[in-house]
């Protein structure tokens, strides 16, 4: 197995901390400027990493242990949420702010995504508090305020070098998703339609939602599509609307994301951008 420690913190004398608190011969390796591993030897008594991660946690580090068979060339799927995840903000929220009612729609938005309320429920309420606002507002959220998260153009690249195929499955809206799929040069994305009548939103959804269950459902149907094994599969999020495609893939990653996506989780990254998910596959 291999032990990665990353993030912006991590400094020489975290690893040296880190080799004392092991006491492990071998020699951490760097594969990123903030980022190494240390390969753990296979004995008859299971490697006990408890001590390593909580020191990790107080240091802001992220700590992971990866199963060797684990690597980039082994995956062709990676299967990623788009708001908050691929990109800096929940678009609705944004929509929202255009209408001065921000506060309202992304109190609706943090409940769904702590997994408190149903999320199709809750994008019905939010979307039908934007009805009757200009479409051109959809285009000033993302000429003024998306961006894709650090490190996402990386994670890409080092997809496509490996032959991993990338799909975005949002809860999100599709101007958003096909924006950020030719941004990023994603092969796939599927999120909701607003329906727009003489230039104004209506307040309604079209066609089916991309919930919870539609997320597992496309990543599924991805996989088969391509002829993969379930552990072939990556899938990302950071909200409770994506544990379900987490599930069913064979690798599941919370990337900045709620407790209760950490904890179900195969890794958590939470001081590390969207390239480290590279790193965690990468020796």
């Amino acid at each position: 197995m291999r032990l990665v420690l990353q993030g912006e913190s991590l400094r020489v004398a975290h690893l040296t901390h880190i080799h004392r608190l092991i006491g492990n011969s071998a020699q951490f390796i760097q594969i990123a400027e903030r980022a190494y591993y240390l390969t753990i030897q296979s004995t008859s008594k299971p490697f006990d990493v408890s001590n390593v991660q909580t020191f990790c946690a107080s240091q802001n580090i992220d700590c992971a242990l990866v199963p060797d068979t684990q690597r980039l060339a082994h995956f062709g799927l990676a299967v990623m949420d788009m708001d908050s995840t691929l990109i800096n903000i929940e678009c609705i929220d944004e929509i929202a702010d255009m209408m001065n009612i921000k506060p309202q729609v992304s109190a609706i938005t943090e409940s769904a995504m702590r997994g408190e309320i149903n999320f199709a429920t809750s994008l019905i309420q939010r979307v039908a508090l934007l009805k009757g606002l200009d479409q051109i507002a959809l285009r000033r959220v993302i000429d003024q305020r998306l961006k894709a998260n650090p490190g996402a153009h990386e994670w890409v690249a080092a997809c496509k070098a490996n032959n991993i195929k990338t799909m975005l499955v949002s809860g999100g809206f599709t101007l958003f998703a096909n924006h950020v799929k030719n941004m990023l040069g994603l092969d796939f994305a599927f999120a909701n339609t607003l329906e727009i009548v003489d230039g104004k939103l209506t307040g309604n959804v079209l066609g089916d939602i991309v919930d919870a269950d539609r997320k597992a459902i496309e990543l599924m149907k991805m996989r088969e599509t391509l002829g993969l094994k379930v552990d072939q599969t990556i899938a990302i999020g950071d909200g409770a609307n994506d544990l379900k495609m987490m599930k069913v893939a064979g690798v599941g990653v919370a990337y900045h994301a709620k407790p209760v996506v950490q904890e179900k989780a195969t890794y958590a990254l939470n001081h590390s951008g969207l390239d480290g998910i590279a790193n965690l596959f990468t020796a």
